[in-house]
């Protein structure tokens, strides 16, 4: 066995035809065996540290941006590159030796993560520099880190008495171990029910014959997105549907209820050394909302322009319910149950729209999908891809693209397409900065590579993929997370990419969104898996309308996620399940299931979403805003317009506040008329969220 090292992997210069000098270099190996990922994360550690020990040595008199700020951007691009090498395979490899490998990996990466980001001799420096260097000497985006650095030097507790800062070092590793554990557990959960047929009945005869058979000849369901999302839209045996629900909402309940009750009360512990009242605050003063009472106005806000719709929704789906109680001759309890609402809201798409999912799906098979949404980016944001033939992968299923500008043919990035389950592999639709683009030791640029990774239906003999609108969604909604990856332009790695505000994160994706709903782009990615045909008129006509449809819900349960959220970090000893049933019922008028508990499978409480979930909604304000205000206005398909995204939300990543990037695009400040207008509801300010 050839031993790898990290020396063997550095890049490789290219010059391009106009001599600018270019690294367009996928640095990342897909290979490694579990002794080498354990080796070369030593040997990465080692390394890195060397760097970090080079700065913290200087005499604080001698401290110049090439000895300091130069030294720890070039320590800290190589070691990303490295680090997302050794811990992205515990989401995706198909060996469970190299996903644990991997998990181990990035335990002790975290851990050393840690142990650097509390060197207080080499924040002394950085403030030392700062004191030194006049401001307008440095590069815009280079003062942009020093003072980044030094902002995190202190919420780190650097400013604190040493005593202070071990109490903090130590419960950062103890946080950061129990996080990779809470999501392994999700990503390992192998939990399958077995029904016979008569008990799955509604569902098509694809899905039920694309499920493996138990040796007694029942049928295997398990808790994996393709499983049990379409199970619980069409399935009209409702003890299924419960059993189902159940089951889904106590995935690793014991193990992961534990997890997050220490990790709330450490997070808490270790806000209140920092000086801060809650964690919700010390976490929300680096966003654009800056404070928890920002937060909680905004969803209480929201929550009552919407209760009215929900109220409506509601009684709509109880008189359906009690019809299908009346034609199967089932008991009406007069409730809404946990188990009713995916497949009561699917009636309402059927009845209210005639929108028929099962029939729409039959029009959206994952070949032509993926070539529409891939023509739809390169047309609005002037690039090229191509698909590199015999690249290394990970797993067979897994595709590799080369993005390069329209313009000039320079290649920007690379990108990785994962989109079918399988056994270990990370459980929901995510993207995944591996390389970031920005410039290297030498002053090359090097290329961003990212991946996209979900779990659609995986293909047969028999059938194809087939999509469900609301997947095709999320392919151009995680496929933006791409973009937005590729085309940032930075020269510093910590500001590559989604390296935004975390709740501004969002909104570049879910701008694109709005693409899935509007004729041109629908056609374009769309044809019946067997006839070729387009979407019939009347049919694509329902279904634009029908985004409306249970827009009162759907988004009444984003805010009790939202709020369970922030309640768990505002509140003293908050219990996870009293909170959820509480807020379930007050706020979408729907229980919870009894004996269930959903915060246990909330991977974003663990995954870096820890009290910022609401920025899913507060980023809508900012997506709506820039579709209905530019692209609505002067073409979807307007390469001007898309050249300006590109130019102005994309391409800074995060060198530059969120609020100036908006600013920049929009031609004024942002505001809520779009957003509002969106859920169906009545406009009466056209005040923006008071972050910006």
């Amino acid at each position: 066995m050839t031993r790898v090292t990290l020396s063997a992997m550095a890049p490789t210069e290219v010059l391009d035809s106009n001599s600018s000098r270019m690294s367009p270099v996928n640095r990342l190996k897909w290979d490694l065996t579990t002794e080498q990922i354990i080796n070369l994360t030593e040997e990465l550690i080692q390394k890195t540290k060397q760097g970090y020990d080079k700065v913290g040595s200087i005499k604080l008199n001698d401290v110049t941006y090439e000895n300091t700020l130069k030294v720890l951007a070039d320590v800290e691009v190589e070691y990303t590159v490295f680090r997302n090498m050794l811990d992205f395979p515990q989401h995706v490899s198909p060996c469970k030796d190299v996903r644990n490998a991997s998990t181990e990996a990035d335990k002790k990466l975290s851990e050393f993560d840690v142990e650097m980001s509390m060197r207080e001799d080499v924040y002394k420096r950085i403030v030392a520099l700062q004191a030194k260097v006049q401001a307008d000497v440095l590069r815009p985006e280079a003062r942009r880190y020093m003072e980044r650095l030094i902002k995190l030097g202190k919420r780190n507790g650097l400013h604190l008495p040493r005593e202070t800062q071990e109490k903090i070092k130590n419960l950062k590793k103890r946080i950061s171990t129990l996080s990779i554990d809470f999501n392994k557990n999700l990503n390992e959960e192998t939990t399958f029910l077995p029904f016979t047929k008569e008990e799955l009945g509604g569902l098509p005869d694809d899905f039920l014959n694309s499920l493996e058979k138990t040796e007694d000849g029942k049928l295997k369901v398990t808790l994996k997105y393709p499983h049990y999302f379409p199970l619980m839209k069409k399935c009209h045996i409702p003890e299924t549907r419960r059993k189902m629900e159940a089951a889904f909402n106590c995935r690793c309940k014991g193990e992961n209820s534990l997890i997050l009750e220490e990790l709330v009360q450490l997070r808490a512990e270790k806000c209140k050394l920092l000086e801060f009242n809650t964690h919700a605050d010390y976490v929300l003063e680096m966003n654009m909302v800056k404070t928890a009472e920002t937060v909680r106005k905004f969803l209480d806000e929201l929550a009552e322009k919407l209760k009215p719709l929900g109220e409506e929704e509601r009684t709509y789906i109880m008189n359906l319910k009690k019809r299908e109680c009346e034609k199967r001759n089932l008991e009406f309890d007069e409730n809404i149950n946990a188990w009713d609402l995916r497949f009561y809201m699917n009636q309402v798409e059927e009845t209210q729209y005639c929108v028929d999912q099962n029939q729409l799906k039959e029009y959206f098979p994952m070949e032509t999908v993926t070539s529409g949404l891939l023509d739809i980016y390169q047309e609005l944001l002037a690039l090229t891809f191509e698909q590199e033939e015999n690249a290394q992968v990970w797993h067979e299923d897994v595709k590799v693209y080369s993005v390069k500008d329209a313009a000039s043919g320079e290649i920007i990035g690379k990108f990785y397409l994962d989109l079918y389950p399988r056994e270990g592999k990370y459980g929901h639709a995510a993207c995944f900065g591996l390389q970031p683009g920005c410039l290297l030791p030498d002053g090359t640029r090097q290329i961003g590579v990212a991946a996209m990774v979900a779990n659609f239906t995986k293909p047969t003999p028999e059938a194809p993929s087939l999509l469900q609108h609301d997947e095709v969604e999320t392919y151009f909604h995680e496929f933006g997370h791409v973009m937005h990856q590729l085309c940032s332009k930075v020269e510093f790695a910590m500001f590559s990419g989604t390296h935004v505000e975390r709740d501004f994160v969002e909104a570049p994706s879910q701008m694109l969104e709005n693409w899935v709903w509007q004729k041109e782009p629908l056609l374009r990615m769309s044809k019946h898996y067997k006839s070729g045909c387009p979407i019939p008129d009347e049919l694509l006509e329902n279904l634009i309308k029908s985004r409306l449809a249970n827009t009162g819900l759907l988004n009444l349960r984003q805010i009790v996620l939202a709020k369970v959220d922030q309640e768990l970090h505002t509140k003293t000893g908050a219990d996870p399940v009293e909170e959820y049933a509480k807020l379930c019922q007050e706020i979408l008028g729907v229980p919870a299931s009894p004996g269930t508990n959903m915060p246990a499978t909330f991977g974003h409480l663990a995954g870096g979403y820890d009290a910022q979930y609401y920025g899913y909604l507060w980023s809508e304000v900012f997506s709506m805003d820039m579709f209905f205000t530019r692209f609505r206005q002067e073409g979807i398909m307007n390469p001007k317009v898309g050249m300006d995204y590109r130019n102005h939300i994309l391409q800074p990543g995060g060198s530059q506040d969120a609020a100036d990037m908006l600013k920049a695009f929009l031609g004024r400040e942002p505001n809520q008329e779009a957003f509002l207008q969106s859920k169906g509801l009545t406009v009466t300010s056209r005040k923006a969220p008071s972050a910006c």
